[in-house]
């Protein structure tokens, strides 16, 4: 994958189990958000992205929302001057309204906010709406990019709360985090990427206590 002259991503391989949490790790610029970016349809990639026995590389981005992989964009990209219930009308894509009721037991403090403007609701509230958002499409794979970015500790706590919820729901899920010891303690797999490339692969327990791991990502001595 390339941003002009650039080349983000080198030839990297590796998969996502259904009802799994598949984790990606690693620096800045690693290439982490470029992956979901190129499986997403929203940058051109070479090579082949299968999803369910079909290769889907090309695709645009709404063809692979139908296919049913749907992306939690960095920095969450709600609409801010709708309210916290319009916002979730669009996840429906024209569906039952009526299936905003999932989205309001799952996150109890939406319901609570449905006719604040989403632009004033707090980070990991807006956090919880765009997750929300993506799971009213129906996805069989939820594409998560970096959803603890800009909260506060506690914050992301609870956010990380909700995706162990899913987890145990069964959602499928890719998730790109810097937060290495969070992703790590709720990946099932977790793939380690440097410069464009997977370095290092294995069970996310296994990688939570790798010493190079520990050392590298998790701040530990």
């Amino acid at each position: 994958m390339r941003y002009g002259a650039v080349e983000a991503v080198h030839g990297i391989s590796f998969g996502a189990e259904p009802g799994q949490v598949t984790a990606l790790i690693g620096a800045n610029g690693a290439g982490k958000s470029s992956t979901l970016a190129a499986i997403s349809g929203l940058v051109p990639a070479s090579g082949r992205i299968r999803f369910e026995g079909r290769d889907i590389a090309g695709k645009p981005p709404h063809e692979i929302v139908r296919a049913g992989i749907v992306q939690v964009p960095e920095g969450r990209e709600i609409l801010g001057r709708m309210t916290v219930e319009e916002n979730l009308l669009l996840g429906l894509r024209g569906r039952d309204r009526s299936g905003i009721a999932s989205a309001y037991e799952r996150f109890p403090i939406l319901d609570e906010r449905r006719a604040l403007l989403a632009g004033t609701l707090s980070g990991g509230e807006q956090q919880m709406l765009a997750i929300a958002r993506a799971l009213l499409a129906e996805p069989r794979l939820l594409l998560l990019d970096e959803p603890s970015l800009g909260l506060a500790p506690l914050v992301v706590a609870r956010v990380f709360e909700a995706l162990a919820d899913l987890r145990r729901q069964g959602v499928t899920m890719l998730l790109v985090e810097q937060n290495a010891l969070r992703a790590l303690r709720l990946a099932d797999q977790a793939y380690v990427m440097d410069l464009g490339r997977i370095v290092m692969t294995g069970t996310g327990d296994a990688l939570l206590h790798d010493e190079g791991v520990a050392r590298t990502y998790l701040g530990v001595t």
